[in-house]
């Protein structure tokens, strides 16, 4: 199948920035990686009980000003940080002044956009008489075309824009979209991200599914019970040519929609499979040249297991596999972006990251789990994001040639 896909040219990195629990920019990601520092952090639940959070770190939470104050809220002070740091903003404008503002498109993730800032609106006044308040912009906040639009404006930059949101793969697909907006030359860049901030409707979401654990999140764990919500914001400039040494490329990616239930994936995992073929078709790779899976790895016993059928089935149990969410939580619509972020962190350092909190591994469970960081030379990391309904995303990253 690979032979007949592999046409297309790969789409490089030529700038990215992370800010998670890890920390806020990649040197202190990386530092967090190499010391083993995870990010989860213990947190009280109203009315009762405790689940465990990976937070960003704090940024001084100065409110956004200026002609951009009508999103100021958690979510667009993060995402605003994120634009500046790592001198991406500057790669940027490097690109803008390249290619021109109307050629450099825009595709962000996000399941939420400021959708705390609305329960802060609901929590802070009285909603009897339908009176949120004056603060409640929600056309700047919860509305999903918000981050992007700030995005835009942050960068000045005014092509192709959009924001996707299909569930956890949400910050994952937008390299897909970027990919082929960029091979069809609609393009000539295009910055990709993803931004989501932990809120109540993710916690007791998911806790009323029964899918949010108490302790911190243990991926492929004989006991793991659910996951641990993170929050997070990461940028990645993508572009038809490298830049500068070290870089890295988007050789290949895979969507698909199995559509077997609302939340929970396919058994057998149909649908990731196939998103991981059509990954390895376009980047024309062999299943035996992945050096190291980045799982989905969100740590809810179906989860787990239904993606350790499909690795089974395209890989077996010889590829290293990690779940970083170990580390950051499950950031939600910005998953998709954080991992791909550490999958080239990983790349460009030649480390696996260990799966954190990891104990006993579930003997039903083959994959071949990493719980400790392993120095080890890299070509092509694969990075898995499977999120609600089905939306499955699969990239594949390797050194730019």
């Amino acid at each position: 199948m690979h032979n007949n896909l592999s046409t297309k040219r790969p789409i490089h990195v030529t700038a990215h920035t992370l800010s998670s629990a890890l920390g806020i920019g990649n040197e202190a990601t990386l530092k967090s990686l190499r010391e083993k520092e995870g990010g989860l952090r213990q947190h009280e639940l109203r009315g009762g009980g405790t689940t465990w959070l990976g937070l960003v770190p704090d940024i001084g939470e100065e409110p956004t000003r200026g002609t951009l104050s009508q999103y100021d809220c958690r979510a667009s002070r993060v995402l605003g940080h994120a634009l500046v740091q790592d001198d991406f903003h500057i790669q940027v404008a490097r690109a803008r002044a390249q290619y021109g503002a109307d050629r450099i498109g825009c595709f962000i993730g996000t399941i939420g956009a400021g959708l705390g800032h609305l329960e802060e609106c609901y929590r802070n006044h009285d909603i009897t008489n339908g009176d949120l308040g004056r603060d409640v912009r929600i056309d700047h906040t919860a509305q999903l075309f918000s981050v992007t639009e700030q995005c835009q404006r942050v960068l000045d930059i005014s092509g192709p824009a959009a924001t996707i949101s299909t569930a956890c793969s949400s910050s994952a697909k937008v390299f897909c979209t970027a990919y082929r907006y960029l091979a069809a030359g609609l393009c000539d860049a295009v910055v990709v991200g993803g931004i989501d901030c932990a809120n109540e409707g993710f916690i007791y979401g998911f806790r009323s599914l029964g899918l949010l654990s108490s302790l911190p999140c243990r991926p492929w764990d004989r006991d793991r019970d659910g996951l641990s919500i993170g929050e997070a914001a990461g940028f990645a400039l993508l572009e038809r040519q490298p830049r500068g040494a070290n870089s890295v490329a988007l050789l290949g990616y895979g969507e698909t929609s199995d559509s077997y239930h609302p939340t929970a994936p396919h058994p057998e995992g149909d649908g990731a499979v196939e998103a991981m073929r059509h990954a390895l078709g376009i980047a024309g790779l062999r299943p035996e040249e992945i050096d190291y899976i980045n799982l989905h790895g969100s740590s809810t016993p179906s989860n787990d297991q239904s993606e350790d059928h499909a690795i089974l089935r395209v890989f077996g149990d010889t590829v290293p596999c990690s779940s970083t969410k170990s580390w950051t939580g499950h950031a939600q619509g910005a998953a998709g972006i954080t991992e791909a972020i550490l999958s080239i962190l990983s790349l460009q350092n030649d480390v696996i990251p260990a799966t954190l909190n990891t104990v006993a591994l579930d003997p039903a469970l083959r994959t071949r789990i990493v719980t400790q960081n392993v120095v080890h030379r890299l070509k092509h990391v694969l990075s898995n994001s499977f999120g609600f309904g089905g939306n499955n995303c699969t990239l594949i990253f390797g050194a730019a040639q």
